[in-house]
């Protein structure tokens, strides 16, 4: 991981379950990737239904796109996570899987995690904006 990033936590901020409060990165290239969608290369929804098999999804698209622009999950320095819910249990559940997942590092960043109404294809549950400080 390049040294232009520091991620901090300020002592007079909350504990975090892993993410940092502030995420500082010196000037360099940026790529800001799409929301990352729990689709297959052909299109097709993975995991109707289901917040793990979406999850799993979003985190093999964003690792495929990093990997596009010779980033690393290390590189992200900011990401938001979206899901179709308002139920908190299943908001803290999709973290962890993603946190856990192949790109798991991402989201030691500064993060933020919503609960909202709906996304942009039918039965879609989770998506994921990642905004990545290229390596030099």
């Amino acid at each position: 991981m390049p040294t232009r990033i520091t991620r901090v936590n300020p002592e007079q901020s909350h504990e975090t379950p892993g993410y940092h409060h502030i995420t500082v990165v010196e000037a360099g290239r940026t790529a800001y990737l799409a929301g990352q969608c729990p689709l297959d290369r052909h299109g097709a929804l993975v995991g109707a239904d289901d917040f793990d098999a979406q999850a799993d999804q979003v985190a093999e698209n964003a690792l495929s796109a990093l990997t596009a622009v010779g980033a690393l999950p290390a590189h992200v320095v900011r990401s938001v996570i979206y899901v179709r819910s308002a139920d908190r249990a299943v908001l803290g559940s999709v973290w962890h899987r993603l946190t856990d997942s192949v790109i798991g590092p991402a989201f030691t960043t500064a993060a933020t995690l919503l609960g909202v109404t709906q996304l942009g294809f039918t039965g879609q549950l989770v998506e994921v904006d990642l905004t990545v400080a290229l390596p030099d």
